[in-house]
């Protein structure tokens, strides 16, 4: 046991990550579930030289098994794709540990252990490989294109006052505030055994300071929740769930069945009169600018709607094939938005020719890539005649009396983000940097069947709203379609009486949009806090290799 209790630790950390996400969502876990790999780390027998190693395997066992269990769900398309994502993905606390073990160990110097009884010290190291992990979480989502999915801040989705310092602070101001929290206990509890055992307790403030630090996170956010939302304009939307199953969608037998679900579904909600009507991603069983037939059938559409049509097709062009979100008006005119974050072993084969096992893990799921747009294109509704209340002649002077009775409201701004876009920080904020009032989601969680993939999709995605303070509309083939607000709470979601979402249906609602929305920190600034903390953790490292060097210089 004296050799196997470190590795089981270990274990025993990763199976608690991931049990703080869907399916499970024991979110209150996420702030003691890495004190077991910590105390692997630090407290493990001493290996010598291959101590390295061993830190690596604990940081390796830890991520295995929690990136194999959160994403389980990858099953659903590719076997071989989920192990070779889990082992890939174990890299990163494999390194975390590999940190943690050296630079972000205490120095015990002659077996003293007073060491781990000075606050400062605790404080400082804890702060240093929580660091280490924000930053390597930021590159992890971001080398490669990256997969950024499931940040151990992302398992606090539901508790929304911890949450709102994503405004500044990115998904990673909220990991810091987990690991920081989950080292401090592991301290604390050192620090109480050496001291009990000598009979001389005595408070200290680096616990004392975690705790302060997590308060003055959550008064922030109930501050936010307190804020007055002057100057919002209202837009009514109708979002469709065809509830398609993915085997259908490009099946010549199912084409008819998929447009006629498509236009029942459509008619309930033009009864509704919607001022924006949503299908989700790739919604049409054919390109909509290269096929004459879908024209004609959403030409109907609008014909009957008299409103912004914004839906998921694909465009194939001469220079590329593109995943794309269009958005149509009665009067022909229309806006074309290219999907510029692709989706790796979805959308296109990293090193397709190069390692052909990677294609080989995807099979035919994904039998040709997909081509990236180059830029966010930030859409506009069009203006939509406003039920008059009071009749009045159409002189100015009245106007000007009643200003609230206008005949056109200003049309409302669009970002439309496609498939796991909204859970891509950095694309998010170019959209919400050039003006975009309403972050509208079009995708399609059918590839994962009746899987926790499309509720880990909302728990990820639901940090944009919180992030740019941008109210959300999601429009899913199947998975989750709802409405969340600019501080992260859903508001309606389709679902049946048994609460299961994987129905088709309408969800239809009035969603509060910012006239004026304010510029967040992170929309100006992004993920500076995760790079912060990356750099102070790279800085640490080159000073922890020079302070032997050092001490020795001076000796001499």
């Amino acid at each position: 046991m004296k050799h196997l209790w470190p590795w089981l630790l270990a274990l025993v950390s990763g199976v608690c990550m991931a049990v703080t996400f869907p399916p499970f969502e024991f979110d209150g876990l996420a702030w003691f579930a890495l004190a077991p790999l910590a105390a692997a780390v630090w407290f493990s027998p001493d290996t010598g030289r291959l101590r390295w190693l061993r830190l690596l395997g604990l940081g390796y066992t830890c991520g295995l098994a929690f990136f194999l269990i959160v994403f389980f769900w990858i099953t659903e398309v590719t076997l071989p794709g989920w192990l070779l994502l889990g082992m890939y993905l174990a890299i990163y606390p494999a390194l975390w540990a590999l940190f943690a073990g050296t630079v972000g160990r205490p120095r015990e110097t002659g077996g003293d252990l007073s060491i781990w009884t000075n606050s400062f010290n605790n404080l400082r190291l804890a702060c240093r490989c929580a660091a280490a992990w924000v930053g390597l979480e930021w590159v992890r989502g971001t080398l490669f294109t990256g997969f950024g999915w499931n940040q151990l801040g992302v398992s606090q989705w539901q508790n929304v006052s911890i949450i709102q310092i994503a405004d500044f602070a990115g998904v990673g101001g909220v990991t810091f505030l987990i690991v920081l929290m989950n080292l401090i206990v592991v301290m604390t509890v050192k620090r109480f055994s050496l001291e009990a055992g000598r009979g001389r307790l005595r408070p200290h403030y680096d616990f004392t300071i975690t705790l302060a630090l997590v308060a003055l996170a959550f008064l922030y956010g109930t501050s936010k929740f307190r804020e007055s939302d002057d100057g919002q304009v209202p837009l009514r939307v109708a979002a469709v769930q065809a509830n398609i199953p993915q085997y259908q969608k490009w099946d010549a037998e199912f084409e008819q069945h998929i447009v006629e679900t498509y236009r029942r579904l459509t008619d309930n909600a033009i009864a509704l009169q919607p001022d924006l009507l949503v299908w989700p991603e790739a919604a049409t069983p054919f390109p909509l600018m290269q096929h004459e037939g879908v024209q004609r059938e959403v030409a109907g559409i609008l014909e009957q709607l008299k409103a912004g049509f914004l839906l998921g097709t694909l465009n194939r062009l001469a220079v590329g094939d593109f995943n794309a979100a269009v958005l149509l008006h009665a009067n022909g005119q229309y806006q074309v938005y290219h999907k510029m974050h692709l989706v790796p072993f979805g959308e296109y084969v990293p090193l397709r020719d190069v390692f052909p096992l990677f294609a080989w893990a995807v099979g035919d799921q994904v039998p040709s890539d997909f081509d990236a747009g180059e830029e966010p294109v930030v859409m506009e509704t069009k203006p939509r005649p406003v039920p008059m209340t009071v009749d009045f002649p159409p002189f100015p002077k009245w106007s000007a009396l009643f200003p609230e009775l206008k005949a056109e409201r200003d049309p409302v701004r669009l970002a439309p983000l496609i498939c796991f876009e909204d859970t891509v920080g950095e694309v998010v904020r170019q959209f919400s940097g050039r003006g975009a009032q309403l972050l509208v989601t079009l995708t399609n969680d059918g590839w994962f069947r009746e899987s926790a993939g499309s509720r880990q999709h909302l728990s990820n995605a639901i940090f944009s709203a919180v992030m740019t303070k941008l109210p959300l509309v999601r429009a899913a083939n199947t998975g989750v379609t709802c409405f969340i607000d600019a501080r992260g709470r859903v508001l309606q979601q389709l679902q049946s009486e048994k609460g299961s979402t994987f129905i088709e249906g309408v969800l239809f609602g009035e969603i509060s949009v910012p006239a004026s929305p304010r510029r967040t920190f992170y929309t100006t600034y992004g993920d500076l806090f995760s790079i912060a903390c990356l750099i102070a953790a790279l800085l640490s490292i080159r000073t922890c290799w020079l302070e032997p060097l050092r001490r020795h210089t001076t000796e001499n």
